[in-house]
């Protein structure tokens, strides 16, 4: 097996201290002639060595980057997916909130990231133009006119976006050229440190001197950014080569060597063990990338000693293959994720289909199924991206059949105009039902009869626009003339409701004030709400409003109930904790029992973020209400519990 070069180098070194050691009841001159052969000799293994290319540092940026398996496609499917996401985003824009993203990126992203975003941007823009300018020549086909007469012309957002691309264009160029004459800059700049680490050998400055420029000199190389690319390889060789040279320079004694070893040692053992922190970072993604910037670092950091060269590297890989798994389950759950909402979208899809071969035949009924839609439609913007494959043609989908839909619909209440007149004549007849009734004084009968009359109102079609309103108004100030005067008469009764308020108020002062009170209990809870309960009705004006101030008061309180049982069981779990601790057993124990509640926690929190995406979908169904709030009452009390196993896991960690 080849021995690289700087292993040689130590070799040459530790054998010159050896030799030291040995020989020295040797007069000098023998010494350093012993000195002088054993360095050719590892000289001239250094030279074999160079010749087939075994150089640490090149060896050591192979296998950073690639030992951890995947990590180059992990990073490409990163890129693929974020710009899956951008362009699902994009895509939902009109034409002038993508002239404002535009205008907006070229103002405040860098140069070299805006090139992918503009083109993205530019060809959904141009789609979108497209689009229009379709829809514009088949309304003229539609209403009778020629197609061929249509001549699309330039729209203003178009004229904007244009010339946003002229100033995308000049400010990429100038980035451009400033980059360029920087990487000249660069490389004139590490030519003159070449010439500088030339000169170290030739030295005339103690060993300390000659070593702090040297390592001065490297930090300055790494401070500098890159050069032009046609330069890149002939550069680092001859850098390499010089510094080489440097550490084969036979002034640099074995106890400096170990010293620059154990300097190395250190930074990246320090590397290693930011990488394992990586896994307890919440995002994937964050971690993923500062990983990317471990990489570097480790790559730089130099050479170690030859005993712990592969426990490094073994541990640093093992660090990053958790955090690379982490991150490729990240985003299978992403197309987990994907692939549930396709099949909610794809449900709504066949659900509305079945709606537009319904045989309606009434005003209501369309408007009842519209409502549907209306509400499908919300919950359809609630669930997030389908499969970027899938995405588009899924919501064609959706669109075609909600203009089926809403296209019987107009060619349905076209044919309604006769109908419409004759539901205005009976809203009408309504009216002067209602007018005629305003002023009486039998108010049961009365009372009775408008309802009957409001009853008759839902019932009756729609009228046109240009009357709905008037026709309304009318009807309405009719029965609120009588239900106003029958108010008045009954204002008298209204006084004991009053009372009633001024009980149920006190009652509510009374809740308000037992709020962190050390005495309340669920007992004495309900024992006050059973005297609020007692109370009668109050007046309907203030009904809604006192409700909700009771409400609000009632959970308060209940929350703080179930805030001190939370806490009791906390403590009683941090005693638990510690006693195990003091027993001398819990080590493994609650190794095992973070494990379990950080299993839980996880599960939790994927339950939630389920239940928080079909929701929506299910308030849509009829007669859900009960289903939507259990669902709820669900997500709350999985709430309540991660919170009380972050508690936990903290109290295990504290120990």
């Amino acid at each position: 097996m080849k021995t690289d070069s700087k292993e040689l180098t130590t070799q040459a070194m530790q054998s010159a201290a050896e030799l030291q050691d040995e020989q020295c009841s040797q007069p000098q001159e023998n010494l350093n002639a012993s000195i002088a052969e054993e360095v050719e000799r590892v000289e001239e293994q250094i030279v074999v060595a160079n010749d087939d290319k075994i150089v640490e540092q090149d060896s050591l940026a192979i296998e950073v980057v690639s030992e951890p398996e995947g990590q180059e496609k992990m990073s490409d499917q990163t890129e693929e997916l974020n710009n899956e996401v951008e362009e699902q985003k994009l895509s939902t824009m009109t034409t002038v909130e993508l002239c404002e993203q535009l205008a907006s990126d070229i103002q405040n992203m860098p140069v070299s990231q805006l090139r992918t975003k503009v083109e993205q941007i530019k060809v959904i823009f141009y789609k979108k133009i497209k689009s229009l300018d379709e829809a514009a020549r088949a309304e003229i086909v539609a209403s009778g006119g020629d197609a061929e007469t249509f001549k699309s012309e330039n729209s203003a957002e178009e004229n904007r976006f244009k010339e946003l691309l002229l100033l995308y264009r000049d400010k990429r160029d100038k980035a451009v050229a400033a980059s360029e004459e920087q990487k000249e800059a660069n490389y004139k700049a590490k030519l003159e440190i070449i010439e500088e680490l030339k000169g170290l050998v030739t030295s005339t400055e103690t060993l300390g001197q000659t070593f702090a420029t040297f390592r001065e000199l490297q930090n300055r190389w790494k401070e500098i950014g890159i050069v032009p690319l046609g330069v890149t390889k002939d550069l680092w060789e001859t850098y390499h080569h010089h510094t080489e040279n440097f550490y084969n320079f036979i002034k640099i004694n074995k106890e400096l060597r170990d010293i620059d070893l154990k300097r190395n040692y250190e930074t990246k053992l320090e590397i290693c063990e930011r990488a394992e922190a990586l896994y307890e970072l919440p995002s994937a993604v964050a971690a993923f990338n500062e990983l990317q910037k471990l990489h570097d670092s480790y790559r730089e950091a130099g050479p170690v000693a030859s005993e712990y060269k592969e426990q490094l590297w073994e541990r640093f890989k093992a660090a990053s293959g958790r955090v690379n798994k982490r991150h490729q389950e990240y985003y299978d759950q992403i197309r987990e994720e994907q692939e549930r909402n396709l099949a909610l979208k794809t449900e709504i899809c066949e659900k509305i289909e079945s709606f537009a071969v319904l045989p309606l035949v009434s005003a209501k009924e369309w408007n009842d199924m519209q409502d549907q839609i209306t509400e499908l439609q919300k919950v359809w913007k609630t669930i997030g991206f389908a499969p970027k494959k899938d995405n588009n043609a899924i919501y064609e989908r959706f669109r075609a059949a909600c203009d089926k839909f809403f296209d019987a619909k107009r060619e349905f209440f076209s044919g309604m105009r006769s109908e419409m007149d004759d539901n205005l004549q009976a809203k009408t007849d309504l009216c002067i039902q209602a007018e005629a009734l305003s002023e009486s004084e039998d108010w049961k009968a009365t009372t009775d009869a408008l309802v009957e009359l409001q009853k008759e109102w839902k019932k009756i079609g729609a009228v046109s626009r240009k009357h709905s309103d008037i026709i309304w108004k009318r009807f309405r100030a009719a029965c609120d003339k009588f239900f106003d005067r029958k108010a008045e008469h009954f204002k008298e009764a209204d006084s004991k409701f009053n009372d009633n308020l001024t009980a149920k108020l006190a009652i509510i002062e009374e809740l308000r004030a037992m709020q962190g009170s050390e005495e309340l209990t669920f007992d004495i809870l309900k024992e006050v709400m059973q005297r609020y309960s007692a109370i009668g009705f109050v007046p309907i004006r203030r009904k809604e409003a006192l409700s909700k101030e009771y409400k609000d008061v009632c959970d308060k309180l209940f929350d703080e109930l179930r805030s001190k049982e939370g806490s009791s069981r906390i403590e009683k779990y941090r005693q638990r904790v510690s006693a195990a601790k003091t027993s001398g057993d819990g080590n493994g124990n609650m190794g095992g029992e973070r494990e379990r509640l950080y299993n839980r926690l996880r599960g939790l929190e994927a339950d939630v973020k389920l239940l928080e995406n079909n929701i929506g979908f299910f308030a849509s169904s009829k007669g859900a209400g009960a289903m939507v709030a259990d669902v709820e009452r669900k997500i709350e009390k999985a709430k309540g519990e991660i919170a009380e196993i972050i508690e936990k896991i903290k109290i295990i960690d504290a120990q």
